[in-house]
């Protein structure tokens, strides 16, 4: 069986950097498991790695779309399947990482996400103008009685995914995340990180500072100016929170404020996910100060089991 490693955890814990370290540890490439990272230009906000660590080691499904592309589920699933070859057939060991916990177990569950026959174009033009007039809260209520399982495993705050997930079902009666009859992608192991939550929600505070001054309002900027080109990349958090800044309905200090507790509240619900939906080996970077050598001797015993 094809062994891979996935990296977890919430937004700001360190998953990007223990990556890095483990796919030079072990000889391995990385497969960004994030749903904004994908798209060019967009790399203060997505806190992409840096240009020289994106060089130190081979990273896929990054940088790979225009801002104004759409990119599904399934295409990350299809990718990512595609590159965890590419890497196991160079004798190298792929490191899935990432916080889009939709995203990552639609691969390590190898779920069923439809194929030609599950959109209805009219339908979902039907959803988006519901939850323009009747808001989210009434497209949440229609999932949650047609497809619970559903509703417990997508981002239901998230419009998008709410109203494919419809969609799927109306159109072919079986829920979007329905496991597939099929083998598992690989075999994974799963390395998920945390750290107490005040400690946690500092870091977050921070990281938003960080961005701040790495120039994140000149590149959120120009998310608002062409918001309408670009239907998923404006929704990322990070951005939205800055509009009623450029709109002149809110001041910055505010803004900020807002972007900081969406950060906070997002990385509770990521968490929440990962605890819930995958079967994860957990290490708090403070309670556990030598964690990356319990890491370490985990993923070697890990790739040397038949």
């Amino acid at each position: 069986m094809k062994k891979s490693i996935a990296i977890v955890g919430p937004t700001a814990v360190g998953k990007s950097a223990l990556g890095l370290k483990l796919a030079q540890k072990f000889d391995g490439e990385i497969i960004s498991g994030d749903s904004m990272q994908i798209y060019r230009h967009l790399d203060i906000g997505t806190a992409k790695d840096s240009p020289e660590e994106l060089a130190a080691v081979p990273h896929h499904l990054v940088d790979i779309c225009d801002v104004s592309q759409r990119y599904t589920v399934k295409d990350f699933q299809e990718n990512a399947e595609i590159a965890i070859d590419s890497i196991i057939s160079q004798g190298k060991t792929p490191f899935i990482v990432g916080g889009t916990g939709f995203y990552l177990n639609s691969l390590l569950k190898n779920l069923h996400l439809g194929g030609n026959n599950d959109s209805d174009p009219n339908l979902r033009e039907q959803l988006l103008k519901q939850e323009k007039e009747q808001g989210i809260e009434s497209l949440q209520t229609q999932l949650i009685s047609l497809d619970p399982v559903a509703a417990k495993s997508i981002d239901m705050d998230n419009p998008r995914r709410v109203i494919r997930a419809i969609e799927v079902f109306k159109t072919t009666g079986r829920s979007i995340v329905e496991q597939d009859n099929g083998d598992k992608i690989a075999d994974f192991k799963i390395i998920g990180l945390t750290d107490d939550r005040q400690k946690l929600y500092d870091r977050i505070n921070q990281r938003v500072d960080k961005m701040v001054e790495m120039g994140l309002l000149a590149e959120a900027k120009q998310v608002y100016e062409h918001q309408d080109e670009i239907p998923q990349a404006k929704n990322g958090i990070g951005y939205k929170e800055l509009f009623p800044y450029f709109a002149h309905q809110a001041d910055l200090d505010s803004c900020l404020i807002e972007l900081k507790k969406n950060s906070r509240h997002f990385a509770k619900r990521q968490l929440t996910y990962f605890r819930n939906q995958m079967d994860v080996d957990w290490y708090n970077i403070t309670e556990q100060p030598d964690y990356y050598q319990s890491v370490v001797e985990d993923i070697q015993k890990f790739l040397l089991e038949k």
